[in-house]
């Protein structure tokens, strides 16, 4: 696979799993599965389909130097930096950019970088066959398929097949669809045929630029002028001025609900979670006997079941008495609890704690 190339995006807070993430420690950074980042997880297992040298890393100026830390053997000139962050469609448009300078023929895999991914072989087989339907000129989205009626994540709808690539079907997309409420989500579990929306996406450059000329003319416009600076001592000047009047924008629907020639390759084997919220490690770590989670620190638990309790500091006792589905989480400045069907919520904490000017965030 010549001129296959992974960009993560690594620039996201992931505010739902406050107060253990926040701007100066987000989500991508935090050890929560084992001993190494999600970051450096996300990095490692695309170990044998792309070299340090293939993978580019879209973050912001206050996370790019940890992110080095975390994985030195990436390039340094692979880190590209958005002076303050715009959305997913300028992140794909300033590495398509780049990466055009650097290779016209350039493929390109749009991964997150705080996402689990239990089958790591199967998630590079699945990257391998996107390859290919990206080569036959598509847009490929990669398609989680549903284990439960979510409400948390959008909706792909899958129409004819495309063909077989290397033991996976590509399925034309009819629509994108918005996060359902419970009674769609069930509808559309029943209907067959919808994948959640991974926002993992496959394609060449060439394609995914015709696209924002087409339908983002603005940010295309501005892309180019960082494009004729790239290589120049006036990139970095020219980012920091171009950046902060672009339109925050997420590439589903700036480009994707509109393009021409999406695909949809649905993985019903990845063992994936975004690991989007405190309730989400129930997905992807083993429970004690009763259920519970217990990360850190030191917990007695009497009668108390499938409840998560994290403590970041080793010598922290929680004792919990009666309890059932709760979430603890004591980060020492910081204590939080609620039921675990309520644990979306939490971003609603962060959002005052910003309207607020809280410490907090």
């Amino acid at each position: 696979m010549d001129h296959y190339y992974a960009v993560i995006m690594a620039g996201g807070g992931g505010t739902r799993l406050w107060p253990l993430s926040r701007k100066a420690r987000p989500k991508q950074m935090l050890r929560l599965i084992d001993e190494r980042s999600l970051f450096q997880t996300s990095v490692e297992r695309l170990g044998g389909l792309f070299g340090c040298d293939g993978i580019f890393v879209v973050t912001v100026v206050e996370q790019a130097a940890e992110l080095r830390q975390h994985c030195p053997d990436i390039p340094k000139s692979n880190y590209l930096i958005e002076p303050t962050p715009r959305g997913t469609a300028s992140v794909v448009g300033l590495a398509a950019v780049m990466l055009q300078r650097h290779d016209p023929q350039a493929v390109m895999a749009i991964l997150t970088s705080d996402h689990y991914i239990g089958n790591e072989p199967g998630f590079r087989e699945i990257l391998a066959a996107a390859y290919d339907v990206a080569q036959d000129g598509y847009l490929v989205t990669l398609g989680i398929t549903p284990s439960y009626p979510s409400t948390g994540y959008g909706y792909i709808q899958q129409g004819g097949l495309i063909q077989n690539y290397r033991g996976f079907n590509a399925y034309q997309v009819l629509r994108f669809k918005e996060k359902p409420d419970e009674d769609h989500a069930r509808a559309m579990l029943a209907a067959g045929g919808h994948a959640w929306n991974s926002g993992m996406f496959v394609w060449r450059v060439d394609r995914i630029l015709e696209e924002l000329a087409r339908q983002m003319p603005a940010l295309y416009s501005a892309l180019q002028t960082i494009s004729a600076a790239g290589g120049t001592a006036d990139l970095h000047a020219t980012v920091e001025s171009i950046w902060p009047g672009l339109k925050e924008e997420t590439i589903d629907y700036g480009v994707m609900e509109k393009a021409e020639k999406v695909a949809v390759i649905p993985a019903a084997d990845l063992m994936w979670s975004d690991v989007g919220s405190w309730d989400s490690l129930f997905d992807v770590l083993p429970g004690d006997p009763q259920g519970n989670l217990v990360m850190g620190g030191q917990h007695i638990g009497v009668d108390t079941n499938r409840s998560l309790v994290y403590v970041n500091q080793e010598h922290r006792l929680i004792v919990t008495i009666g309890v059932d589905d709760l979430v603890v989480v004591d980060t020492g400045d910081v204590l939080l609890v609620c039921r675990k069907d309520q644990a979306q919520r939490v971003r609603q904490v962060v959002n005052q704690l910003k309207k607020s000017g809280g410490e907090f965030v």
